[in-house]
């Protein structure tokens, strides 16, 4: 699947790119919650972030919405556990369906299951979202 950027997102990821020196994969901007969600490259975690969140808070504000960085996986189950965190997933199984449709299941406790669904459905919705850009995952159900 071949994501496109708007010049918004493009934007977003230069000024990203350019201050904290981590390579980012995909952007997903929620202007509805006032968030921007990067994908950064694995490995990047660490330079995306900095000493105790100091270059993702400068990046916070210098784009005045809340920024959430979440490091990329070309395996599908440790992606979404990276999607999901901090909820804590007991198992992440991916079936294809005959009509070639990939759904997967995390299963976790109630505790977590909170979380990861987040308040008014928000976190799931952007698993969901960024799951389906980066690994054609149609669906997530949590148990």
């Amino acid at each position: 699947m071949t994501i496109k950027f708007t010049s918004n997102e493009i934007g977003y990821i230069a000024l990203f790119e350019s201050m904290t020196g981590a390579m980012v994969k995909d952007c997903i901007v929620d202007n509805e919650n006032g968030k921007i969600t990067f994908i950064v490259k694995k490995g990047d975690m660490g330079l995306a972030i900095g000493k105790r969140g100091s270059t993702v808070s400068k990046v916070q504000k210098a784009v005045d919405k809340g920024v959430e960085v979440i490091e990329h996986s070309e395996d599908p189950a440790e992606f979404i556990s990276n999607l999901m965190a901090p909820a804590k997933l007991r198992s992440i199984r991916i079936l294809q369906k005959e009509n070639g449709e990939k759904v997967a299941t995390v299963e976790t406790d109630a505790k977590n299951k909170r979380t990861a669904i987040g308040k008014g459905g928000q976190n799931i919705e952007r698993a969901r979202l960024v799951a389906k850009r980066q690994h054609n995952i149609s669906n997530i159900v949590i148990k």
